[in-house]
């Protein structure tokens, strides 16, 4: 289904609201209007020059304009490339420039785009293609204004277009993940539609809440996908715990998707705090993007209920595991079994395969072909080298008899100490079980005598002394698991490098 068919059946139901620090709706979208607006947009795109198959960048906080915006490119045959808004000015202007992007739209709420612009403006990129939405950049033409006088009918060259996701860039350079446009009409079915709905009990009588950017692949996909379904979507501007919690209350949330980081955060609240607010018309709370630690999902099972559910796949679309909360505690610590695509765990070395309980590269076989732009050499990395269609996200782990998968942690992020190999995820759990930690990171450094030694950032809990905590940490650590594996150093940060969805950012803590 297409959101252009609930403004035929049911125009005034509501589609889109966006919440407030208070949890408060501040402005909404009808499924009308939402489709009028689309419209509008699609026509300026096209008198803007654009056409079947280019590419624009989106470099927006969350507004009530960017779905709108997403509707639009899908209904006019382009690829739309939302940039995160926490990226540094090289990073930004890297990605802008690498996507091949025609056109720009930003505003003036992300903190870099008056540089990121200027120096787009001076080299004579996007020359008079930069526009901004939202909220105002000085010197630029406002977007909404130059759509305004567009018909709100469809443009008469309407074609399937999608999305252009850029990697979290968590280990290196962020890369767009390229799949083919779709040759489908543009009301045409999405095949993952049917998935969503039997997995996650999504209909048109969801309201859903996405308390993160919707410049990532998750908090967007789920969006569409409730669109497609003639539900509401509610918008948080950013994750605060106690708004979050007000909102589940005061809008009668049915469904939300978060990351373990956002658990972990939600945990550390008062227990006051954390029952002042109604969740009873929660239904499904849907998580991934990052491991989750076995105590804080266990815990948050305790509090919310059976309803927490997990899945396992990436921006590629190559393949998808998923499990319930029944599921999860019967198997703690998996991802689920595949929904989409077959896992296959391959030794890392040679390619076999590899049979239950062992550990190795975690392939998807299926018949889903992407690309990573610009970048034909992690593009060939991407595939197993002998087996045809087989395709892996970097991640390493092993499946039970039963075919539940364990992930391991991502293959980048392995440390080699003495010629011992360890994952880093494993240590991160464990420290992220004391009462003083609020967040933890664990890499390897470099070491003249072991190679690489183990070393734990840490950001503790507001208004802990850290004077002795690192030696209490290590202690604790090793008390847990193999001294090898424990923290050799630990360095006490104010907050660590991760992006709204949750990716820790090694790659800055590395440098």
């Amino acid at each position: 289904m297409h959101p252009r068919q609930f403004a035929r059946e049911t125009p005034d139901a509501l589609a889109l609201s966006m919440l407030n620090a208070n949890g408060e709706v501040t402005a909404s979208l009808t499924y009308a209007e939402l489709d009028a607006l689309s419209n509008r947009y699609a026509h300026a795109l096209r008198a803007l020059g654009l056409n079947r198959g280019d590419r624009f960048a989106v470099w927006k906080k969350n507004s009530l304009s960017f779905m709108p915006i997403y509707w639009a490119a899908q209904r006019a045959g382009l690829l739309i490339c939302p940039v995160a808004t926490h990226l540094s000015y090289d990073e930004t202007d890297y990605i802008i420039r690498d996507s091949g992007s025609k056109l720009l739209i930003t505003d003036g709420a992300v903190g870099q785009s008056r540089d990121v612009v200027s120096a787009l403006q001076r080299d004579g990129q996007l020359d008079g293609m930069i526009f901004w939405s939202d909220y105002e950049v000085e010197g630029l033409p406002d977007f909404d204004a130059f759509a305004a006088d567009f018909p709100e009918t469809p443009i008469p060259d309407e074609s399937a277009g999608f999305h252009m996701l850029y990697s979290s860039g968590t280990t290196g350079r962020p890369k767009g993940v390229k799949v083919s446009l779709p040759d489908d009409a543009v009301e045409a079915p999405s095949a993952v539609i049917p998935l969503f709905a039997a997995l996650f009990g999504f209909s048109g009588t969801t309201r859903y809440l996405s308390p993160a950017p919707l410049y990532h692949a998750a908090p967007l996909v789920y969006c569409l996908g409730v669109h497609r379904l003639g539900g509401h979507v509610f918008v948080m501007d950013k994750f605060r715990e106690e708004t979050f919690l007000k909102a589940i209350e005061a809008h009668a949330i049915t469904h939300t998707q978060v990351v373990p980081t956002m658990f972990v955060r939600l945990l550390k609240q008062p227990l006051d705090l954390r029952t002042r607010y109604d969740s009873t018309s929660l239904t499904m709370v849907i998580h991934a993007a990052a491991p989750c630690p076995v105590h804080v999902k266990l815990a948050m099972i305790d509090w919310l209920g059976p309803i927490i559910s997990e899945y396992y796949g990436g921006s590629e679309g190559n393949g998808l595991t998923h499990l319930t909360a029944s599921e999860w505690l019967a198997n703690p610590g998996s991802v689920g079994r595949a929904v989409y695509g077959t896992v296959r765990i391959c030794d890392a070395e040679t390619g076999e395969i590899l049979g239950p309980l062992e550990t190795g590269t975690v392939y998807f076989e299926g018949e889903s072909k992407f690309e990573y732009h610009g970048d034909a050499a992690k593009t060939k990395g991407a595939y197993h080298p002998t087996r045809e269609g087989w395709s892996t996200l970097g991640d390493i782990g092993h499946m039970n008899a039963e075919g539940y998968l364990f992930l391991t942690d991502r293959k980048a992020n392995m440390i080699i100490s003495g010629g011992v190999n360890i994952y880093p995820q494993e240590t991160e759990n464990i420290l992220l079980e004391h009462p003083s930690v609020l967040d933890a990171a664990v890499l390897g450094v470099p070491c003249d005598l072991m190679g690489e030694r183990v070393k734990a950032f840490i950001q503790t809990i507001d208004g802990v002394e850290t004077a002795g905590l690192d030696a209490e940490l290590m202690a604790f650590a090793r008390a847990r698991i193999s001294p090898v594996k424990a923290p050799r150093e630990i360095e006490f940060v104010t907050s660590l490098p991760r992006t709204e969805s949750g990716k820790l950012l090694k790659r800055v803590l590395l440098d």
